[in-house]
């Protein structure tokens, strides 16, 4: 498992993938990254201090991710990332929480006293197929709920059941963010399953999302260095 990598291209950052307690949610149908989540704290904060410290500060930009939400991470492993931020002279960070934190994203804030970029698992804009088919448990009907809390939605393609009209939407309804992440489905341990047709047809269409500044587009789940890796 690679945990440190770095984005070369478009906003260049460091990306440090965690060690989390249980996603407070948990009960994504598409998900089989809670298996990366422990239960031991002082397991979580061993790796995680071994991972943190392969930060540089090079681009003055630090992205955490974990197999849950920031707020999942123990609160020494916080305290480490705080450390980092001042010793490597972060700028700004990047962080993943999900919807049900929505209203507790200026604790994180005010705990680290610099810009954040908020992401949030969407995975579609499509209310029904995201919450009766992908069980994301972040049920609002409009974009602008999301926008209201969250800087960068993380939407999804590639899934059996999804039209090529929901993506089409999708593509539009990003252009509203700042920032947005678009990952293709693979499949995984999971039920649900990838669309080998409708990821064609996506990779063909919006191609050029990859020369877009405000969208990171991965075709596969290990392109931003971290994961399991060949």
């Amino acid at each position: 498992m690679n945990r440190y990598s770095k984005i070369e291209n478009k906003t260049k950052r460091e990306i440090v993938l965690l060690k989390a307690k249980p996603c407070k949610w948990g009960k994504c149908t598409f998900c089989d990254y809670i298996d990366d989540n422990e239960i031991n704290e002082e397991k979580i904060n061993r790796i995680n201090r071994d991972v943190l410290s392969n930060v540089t500060g090079e681009f003055g930009i630090l992205e955490v991710i974990d197999s849950a939400s920031v707020f999942d991470l123990p609160l020494e492993t916080l305290e480490m990332i705080k450390n980092v931020v001042e010793e490597k002279n972060i700028k700004r960070l990047f962080f993943e929480a999900h919807w049900i934190y929505r209203n507790r994203l200026d604790e994180i804030r005010d705990y680290f006293k610099i810009p954040i970029t908020f992401k949030t698992g969407i995975e579609s804009f499509d209310n029904d197929f995201r919450e009766k088919v992908l069980r994301k448990g972040a049920n609002f009907t409009d974009y602008r709920e999301v926008k209201k809390y969250f800087d960068s939605p993380c939407v999804m393609v590639g899934i059996k059941g999804q039209t090529k009209e929901m993506i089409d939407r999708d593509m539009e309804i990003i252009k509203n963010f700042s920032h947005a992440t678009v990952n293709i489905f693979e499949n995984n341990s999971t039920d649900i399953k990838r669309d080998e047709e409708l990821v064609k047809w996506f990779v063909e269409k919006y191609r050029y999302l990859e020369d877009d500044p405000k969208v990171d587009i991965l075709f596969e789940i290990t392109d931003f260095g971290v994961g399991e890796l060949d």
